[in-house]
């Protein structure tokens, strides 16, 4: 394909400490030319979740802003966006489905419909489905099967990991997008968006997991065998040891987060214990001495915390023990000193920083060459995995906002993922199915009706003779 024939592809990723918008293209070797760049600072936004709309529009449009000043001939409309937050779960599910046409060879239409069905799958009351992701098939008797399309059966079925997330909260990030005059072609889950940037297929046969530590949350996914296992988010990250530190020493929120970044390490053995930083005084306070021993022992005690929810993951899918790829991290607070020595100390396993430089070539690689923007990478690459498998229409306007589900890699075509059904088409469907019961009620109740008068009539008749 030309390069002209490439679609330019957004990434919006909204966190709780930046927002990062970045513009790419995939050149006639298959890697990203980034086009703009733009980043702001983040407001109203706590642990994923949209508190404040009009700080969150803001922010969102100064990112846009900056991403357009970096290159003036860009035009951006459409935005993948990546969503995390507390609300995100998930669960397991299987489904199964009788093929009509038994003759012919299984193709993407048959799994676009296995995987439609699983759109009935019974969620809380107020979550929505946000993806549904085939692990492994079933054709007939043959079990795990990865990609069916092109085998022959009467019978296909599926493990599927569904994601769901609380209806307002997508509703609220949907919102911020929409007044900034942008258009939402897909929501995708952070840390499928950051693996997608980090791993490879290699890491997605050993087995690894993927823990994106960013400023509001912690978000994990788990492969194994080729597919994904589990999907976690833990609402402790970045902004939790900032306050950590701010509570710990008295300081200021501002001057523990420059601590962190320029003097913060998560091994304490590792800190130097005559060092010490000089934080000045408030009001003709004297300045105040914090030892940067003491610094490491409240990073640590944090970043050990979230490890341990890490392993208890791991632990409950009985993978803690079995993914030779290790653990991969990336995400802003990744970049803690001695962090990866951390995380091999308390899980046991191999630990890695994960960057997204396989798939970045010119325009602003140098600057992009760090964890802390995976997940907007990775949302690019999904809009191309889109793009590739017929899910995304350069140049059509799609005025409805659809959910998306995830195929489990980007890197891989594992089968058509199936659309939601909008609030709108849910209530459409729910009258038609109404009408249709009171229909049939009503044929019933005419035709016992009709018996039981023939039957009073007869005895009627008899009488008077």
């Amino acid at each position: 394909m030309s390069k002209k024939e490439q679609p330019i592809i957004v990434g919006l990723d909204i966190g709780t400490t930046k927002v990062v918008a970045i513009a790419g293209r995939k050149n006639e070797f298959g890697k990203l030319e980034i086009l703009g760049f733009g980043k702001a600072d983040s407001a109203g936004v706590s642990h994923g979740v949209v508190m404040n709309i009009e700080q969150c529009i803001r922010s969102i449009e100064q990112a846009i802003t900056n991403c357009i000043e970096s290159n003036p001939h860009l035009e951006i409309k459409d935005v993948y966006v990546g969503i995390a937050g507390q609300h995100i779960k998930s669960l397991q599910t299987r489904g199964d489905r009788v093929r009509l046409h038994t003759d012919d060879v299984i193709n993407r239409s048959d799994i676009d419909l296995l995987i439609k069905d699983q759109q009935k799958t019974y969620i809380p009351a107020g979550d929505q489905i946000i993806d549904i992701v085939p692990q492994d098939f079933t054709v007939d008797n043959t079990s795990y099967v990865l990609d069916p399309i092109g085998m022959s059966g009467v019978k296909i079925g599926a493990n599927f990991h569904i994601i769901t997330g609380d209806r307002n909260a997508i509703r609220n990030i949907k919102r911020c997008v929409d007044k900034t005059n942008l258009k939402t072609s897909d929501l995708v889950l952070q840390p499928l968006a950051s693996a997608a940037a980090v791993m490879s297929d290699e890491d997605l046969e050993a087995g690894v997991a993927i823990v994106d530590i960013g400023g509001g949350t912690t978000d994990m996914a788990v492969f194994y065998d080729g597919m994904l296992k589990h999907t976690a988010v833990i609402p402790y990250a970045g902004v939790n040891i900032t306050n950590d530190i701010r509570n710990g020493l008295g300081v200021l929120r501002a001057q523990a987060e420059q601590m962190k970044v320029q003097f913060g390490m998560a091994l304490a053995n590792e800190a130097n214990s005559n060092a010490y930083i000089t934080i000045p005084g408030l009001r003709g306070l004297p300045s105040k001495e914090i030892s940067v021993k003491n610094l490491a022992h409240i990073i640590q005690a944090r970043m050990q915390e979230i490890l341990d929810y890490v392993m208890y993951h791991l632990k409950q899918i009985e993978l803690d023990k079995r993914l030779y790829g290790g653990i991969i991290l990336t995400g802003g607070g990744a970049q803690l000193k001695h962090l990866v020595q951390l995380t091999e100390y308390v899980t046991g396993l191999g630990a890695r920083l994960g960057y997204p430089n396989e798939h970045i070539a010119g325009g602003h690689a140098e600057t992009l060459m760090n964890p802390m923007y995976s997940t907007c990478i990775g949302l690019i690459l999904r809009g191309y995995h889109d793009f590739e498998t017929g899910r995304l229409k350069v140049g059509e306007d799609n005025d409805e906002f659809k959910f998306a589900t995830a195929d489990i890699p980007v890197f891989e075509d594992k089968g058509i993922v199936t659309e939601a059904m909008s609030d709108e088409e849910q209530t459409e469907e729910s009258i038609e199915r109404h009408n249709r019961r009171t229909e049939k009620m009503r044929r019933l109740f005419e035709g016992l009706k009709g018996k039981f008068m023939g039957l009073f009539e007869e005895v009627d008749d008899e009488e008077i003779q």
